[in-house]
């Protein structure tokens, strides 16, 4: 089954296609501010460079954060909207799960990724990869006995004072996404094609007008 997935949680535009057995095709792009513009063609690039087309896909997988409100939604609006028009099923995965799966350090540890104000998003891991605490958000220097565990993702960049030793990798990997759709044997969990936020955004509505007194 050819599986395209791609993520859109942290600053990175992760675009891979898996045929079941190995990733065939993949790219990588670092800009927090241009998700919207880098996602499409992307995708276009890689299902090129594979030499497949949308009606041989079998399934689209998606990283559902937590991150960021924007980049996050374009994200999971894209595998939602190809998923509707061909047909296909859409699972989500955790974002801070694929750093997980692709940290794998065989003991306990953390993976933290940056929420913005001062914070990071993170999940607790045993060493067998289970997510054991989490997903949650809040400063570094509240994480319960983060200094003593190592750390993937940006957030231990971020933050090292705050963490044990910081690990890779930084980013989440579509290739590692779509290789959980394709094999998924229920660890990590797969979810719904739903954006996980932890806070509401930083854009809101505007209230009503003030009423001025004569």
């Amino acid at each position: 089954m050819l599986v395209l997935g791609f993520d859109t949680a942290t600053p990175a535009v992760s675009v891979a296609l898996h045929d079941g057995e190995r990733v065939i095709s993949a790219a990588l792009a670092v800009d927090a501010r241009r998700h919207s513009e880098l996602l499409a063609p992307m995708i276009a690039k890689v299902m090129a460079d594979a030499g497949v087309s949308r009606g041989d896909l079998g399934a689209i997988a998606i990283g559902v954060g937590p991150g960021p409100y924007t980049g996050l939604r374009v994200g999971v609006v894209t595998a939602r909207v190809l998923g509707s028009v061909l047909g296909l099923p859409v699972p989500g995965v955790c974002s801070l799960d694929i750093i997980a799966v692709a940290a794998g350090p065989g003991r306990e540890f953390l993976v933290a990724t940056d929420a913005r104000r001062k914070e990071v998003y993170w999940a607790r891991y045993d060493a067998a990869g289970r997510r054991v605490a989490g997903p949650h958000v809040g400063p570094a220097s509240s994480i319960p006995e983060a200094a003593e565990l190592a750390v993937a993702g940006t957030g231990g960049q971020l933050y090292p004072e705050a963490f044990g030793e910081v690990i890779g990798p930084a980013y989440p990997d579509a290739g590692t996404l779509c290789g959980l759709v394709a094999q998924s044997g229920g660890q990590p969990p797969l979810l719904a094609a739903e954006p996980l936020y932890l806070r509401r955004p930083d854009a809101r509505e505007p209230g009503p007008p003030k009423r001025v007194t004569p």
